[in-house]
């Protein structure tokens, strides 16, 4: 199940493979980096899709300590598509394979390191870096040990060495630029909202298990604190055994133990129970046919899952945040997670009542080619 930075990384391959430009990508593997050209990164996209299948271990994944097969074999392929590779030491020498006058964009939270941003600016590469959120800086309670400070190191380098800053929204902007205040001048910067490809819902992909007769209700993320899984679990917990079906779609996360051992915990065949591993077609058949969508968490930097089960016509109660008002306006059911009491008569009530209002059937997402008519038309 891709993450909402995955389907950001993949928009833009996406989007830079069908412009009529030259296009490069790094990749930085377990023994140094590597470039790739146009070629090889449609190599990289059509395994991705399914369209190639990934090939075998070359000899130096045998050198590896990794033991998961699926990177192996990926690095493997990357280096079979590569034009180009360096050690860490040297990689300003593989920046100078790249054109004059290019662009850099990275927009996963990742490679931010002072040996990649160096090296790209000494090439004279323009950098342009997509910031998702900060909330590893607002909510550290929630990161795993040892996150935190990389993490802000990360957001100081974007200050530092970036040319353009994007931002998914007005409120992650704000907040960043709030944690940037504190180490000096603040880098150029845009908002473009995220675009949503809501995949086409296929119930034929669902387990056989799946979907449950009665009326139910899905939550779908990673298992992490911040989603504030804990809270629905109270509600089920105090709605009992008569209590409509909750499905918690997403994979396991961390720093989440109390929440994990109360799934472990759960009766079979309650009202409860934790789905992972669906594609996203089958996924997207289950948001389709639920009663509602529940999203109590505590911090977003966007809100891709509310956004795209409103695409697909459900109905959706959340948290009251800023982010989703500023993307999502009236559509969703807004109510504060200080209010349990609340949320138990509105799901209570859907429940009972399983036709959709008509808001979220007329609901009209952000879409990427607005996402790029902005970023793309931003100065370089």
């Amino acid at each position: 199940m891709p993450t909402g930075v995955d389907r950001v990384e993949h928009a833009y391959l996406t989007q830079f493979l069908a412009d009529d430009v030259a296009c490069f990508g790094f990749v930085r593997t377990t023994f140094g980096y590597l470039l790739l050209d146009r070629q090889g990164l449609q190599g990289v996209l059509d395994r991705v899709e399914g369209r190639t299948d990934w090939g075998d271990c070359d000899h130096l994944t045998r050198l590896s300590r990794d033991g998961n097969t699926i990177v192996k074999r990926a690095e493997a392929d990357f280096r079979r598509l590569a034009v180009g590779r360096s050690t860490p030491w040297f990689l300003r020498h593989l920046c100078k394979k790249l054109p004059d006058k290019c662009t850099y964009y990275n927009v996963g939270h990742s490679n931010l390191t002072d040996r990649v941003l160096s090296a790209l600016k000494r090439a004279g590469v323009h950098l342009t870096v997509l910031v998702h959120d900060v909330i590893p800086l607002e909510y550290p309670q929630f990161q795993r040990r040892g996150t935190v400070e990389p993490f802000r190191a990360k957001i100081k380098r974007v200050r530092q060495c970036a040319d353009l800053v994007i931002y998914n929204s007005e409120d992650t902007r704000d907040r960043t630029e709030a944690q940037m205040k504190q180490w000096g001048a603040l880098p150029q910067g845009l908002v473009a909202h995220l675009g949503t490809i809501t995949p086409v819902p296929d119930s034929a992909a669902l387990p056989p298990s799946l979907p449950p007769e009665q009326p139910y209700f899905v939550t779908v993320g990673t298992i992490e604190p911040r989603k504030n899984h804990i809270f629905l679990l109270d509600i089920w917990q105090q709605l009992g055994p008569d209590a409509p079906v909750l499905l918690i779609c997403g994979a396991r996360g961390w720093n989440n133990d109390v929440v994990f051992d109360r799934l472990d915990a759960l009766d079979p065949n309650g009202p409860v129970r934790e789905i992972a591993n669906l594609s996203d077609a089958a996924l997207a058949a289950l948001v389709q046919g639920a009663a509602g969508a529940l999203f109590p968490s505590l911090a977003e930097g966007f809100g891709l899952p509310p956004c795209e089960a409103l695409a697909l016509r459900t109905r959706v109660l959340c948290n009251d945040l800023p982010v989703l008002h500023e993307f999502l306006g009236y559509m969703p059911v807004y109510a504060s997670v200080s209010d349990r009491y609340q949320w138990q008569k509105i799901i209570t009530s859907w429940a009972n009542d399983a036709k959709q209002d008509e808001i979220s059937q007329s609901f009209v997402g952000p879409t990427w080619t607005e996402h790029f008519s902005t970023v793309l038309s931003a100065p370089n």
